[in-house]
């Protein structure tokens, strides 16, 4: 069905998000993926060949990389957005901040998907804050429907004011499912026509202050219509002044819910804030000066409360009274406001619940199952080889499936993409200032190397760092949705682009010792990998690299071959677990009754590393007949 035939469709948030983009008529649209944002892009593709549109899509190295091509096409005149989760924001912040001076020509959409938890980050960082350092206006949705809604209020505030915007979707209007109309495409036809000006541009530190300048001023007039703008409104005005409520984003949607299940919809005042920046200030001291107290409502920071200037009657995060960190879900806002004598009929039957399911659940038995690798993945294989290899080594990691070798104690730090190699850099040349040379293995996965990995590598060689590269090559970004890499050569939209030769790529950089293994075959793997650890002793060595090299089971089910049998452990299982604490692999389970190990046949991959891990050699792969 077209979508000039307005109908509904259930959507997930963020596939409202991406179809809002193509209704607005956006160009040109960039991201990296990363939980809870991976999802718009591939929507924009679906809506793109849906309805035959005209959209330069792309999967970019990096989110620095998306937003300066995305930044290109708004200079021409384009309307464009680029597409990242919160921390990918950190990687992008350098060219945000000079994008707010230059500013635009064609409409430019941040779009920064913030992870309150945190449910899959390093981190629960308030990108709202970011668009206040970087002073550009923030919208913040409270639902899907509203997200959607408000790309082309970004778009039109954009473009009259020449100044990318900020779109932030948290993770629970990212995920959440719900009805959303579809309206016609709007169909922007514009060429690209990029004007030379090097003093917007390409401004120098002097006229750099003449653009902060014009900035500032244009700040002062989006505030001015963000007082009035629809985005933001009081609920229940004529409520009585004893409490107050500001909400921003999903706290909004979620306090509202609350009110209204427990029949109190209507006793509260509740100030809605979809801009939070630049924060709308007469609407918000006019409603604060009513009010006996306010508490205010948002997460993951304080990015409303610290912009409001009378503090004395608020309730809030600075105060303590809401937590200062996790997600302000429905029973976090109903202890808030029990907080301030505010109970909620009903609520307390909801949680008494909720705990008798907890016990319940314990009674079963059932036992936890934390993250792990799936059945058959390669760097499972991998990381067995490397402890097994290097037992007393530091082990640098980085972010991503790979994260889970701290199951296998082959990880021994995290910080952020590309720091599995930067970390262990570090290691090397503290660890040499004091004469000691222990061996440092460092993994990290191959989209995170085409992403950060390229620059920490160079400065590793450049610098005379001397340990093991680990590059863990499935062929995808499998932890944010299986997303193609550079190595892959597949793009955005399903065409073929160009293959990047990853090995030539670290040749490239100076290593010498570069060598390509498939981790199933266990003896080759730690081979490869006591060769390299030699090779960074030699007097003429250096760094070292291996690339385990196994396509990931689930992205590239069509690359696996089918197994020759089926595993089976024999009678000489003595239940050691050395396969269930060693290997690790959720396809082996400890069976109490028979103190022995059994195989879960309805997850097993058929991989058989586990026959060579197992050192009775009790597990064996008994072959189908032919």
């Amino acid at each position: 069905m077209k979508s000039s035939q307005a109908h509904q469709e259930m959507l997930l948030g963020n596939e409202a998000i991406g179809r809002g983009l193509a209704e607005a008529g956006c160009h040109f649209v960039t991201s990296y993926p990363g939980t809870p944002s991976s999802e718009i892009l591939p929507a924009v593709v679906a809506a793109k060949k849906r309805e035959n549109l005209n959209i330069y899509v792309n999967w970019a190295v990096n989110e620095k990389i998306a937003f300066d091509e995305a930044l290109a096409a708004a200079y021409t005149g384009k309307r464009s957005a680029v597409i990242m989760k919160q921390v990918g924001l950190n990687v992008a912040s350098d060219s945000m901040m000079s994008a707010a001076y230059t500013g635009v020509k064609g409409g430019m959409i941040i779009i920064s998907a913030d992870d309150p938890g945190p449910h899959s980050s390093q981190t629960e960082q308030d990108s709202r804050l970011f668009g206040h350092f970087a002073k550009i206006p923030v919208f913040d949705p409270a639902t899907p429907k509203e997200a959607m809604e408000m790309i082309r209020a970004a778009f039109e505030i954009s473009e009259k004011y020449q100044i990318p915007a900020l779109l932030r979707p948290s993770l629970r209007v990212c995920h959440a499912r719900t009805n959303i109309p579809l309206s016609p495409i709007q169909k922007i036809e514009r060429k690209a026509e990029f004007e030379k000006n090097p003093q917007r541009w390409a401004a120098t530190p002097k006229f750099r202050f003449v653009l902060h300048q014009r900035l500032n001023e244009k700040l002062k007039d989006i505030r001015a219509e963000f007082e009035n703008t629809a985005l933001n409104q009081t609920f229940f005005p004529d409520a009585g002044g004893d409490l107050g409520i500001i909400a921003g984003g999903i706290s909004f949607a979620v306090v509202m819910d609350l009110l209204k299940e427990s029949g109190l919809d209507g006793r509260f005042s509740v100030l809605k804030i979809g801009t939070s920046h630049p924060l709308p200030e007469k609407r918000v001291d006019r409603f604060v000066q009513s009010h006996k107290r306010v508490l205010v409502l948002e997460e993951p920071d304080a990015a409303i409360e610290i912009q409001i200037a009378d503090k004395s009657a608020l309730h809030g995060r600075l105060d303590g009274s809401v937590p200062s960190e996790g997600e302000l879900t429905p029973g976090v806002v109903a202890r808030v406001l029990a907080g301030l004598g505010v109970e909620l009929p009903g609520h307390e039957e909801s949680g008494r619940r909720l705990a008798e399911i907890d016990a319940l659940s314990k009674d079963m038995g059932l036992p936890p199952r934390p993250p792990t690798l799936c059945p058959g993945c390669g760097h499972r294989a991998a990381f067995y080889a490397i402890r097994k290899t290097f037992p007393k080594a530091i082990f640098p990691s980085d972010i991503g499936c790979y994260t889970l070798g701290l199951n296998l104690k082959a990880v021994d730090t995290i910080l952020d993409m590309g720091a599995g190699l930067t970390i262990a850099t570090g290691l090397f040349h503290a660890y040499r200032q004091d004469g000691e040379a222990p061996p440092i293995v460092a993994t990290m996965g191959d989209s995170t190397f085409f992403h950060s990995g390229l620059p920490a590598l160079v400065d590793a060689v450049y610098n005379g760092a001397r340990f093991v590269f680990v590059l863990l090559d499935n062929h995808a970004t499998a932890m944010t949705g299986m997303q193609p890499t550079p190595a892959d050569g597949v793009l955005a939209d399903g065409s073929r682009g160009n293959r990047v030769d990853i090995a030539g790529l670290i040749r490239a950089c100076g290593v010498d010792f570069v060598e390509t293994v498939d981790p199933y075959d266990l003896s080759r793997m730690m081979d490869a990998l006591k060769e390299a650890g030699e090779h960074t002793l030699k007097e003429n060595g250096g760094m070292a690299a291996v690339i385990a090299r196994h396509p990931c089971l689930i992205a590239h089910r069509d690359q696996i071959p089918k197994p020759a049998g089926k595993i089976r452990v024999s009678e000489d299982c003595d239940g050691c677990r050395y396969c269930v604490s060693r290997f690790e692999c959720p396809a082996l389970v400890y069976d109490e009754e028979t103190e022995t190990v059994r195989v879960n046949e309805k997850i097993c991959s058929g991989c058989a590393v586990c026959v060579d891990v197992c050192p009775n050699n009790a597990i064996f792969m008994e072959e189908d007949a032919v």
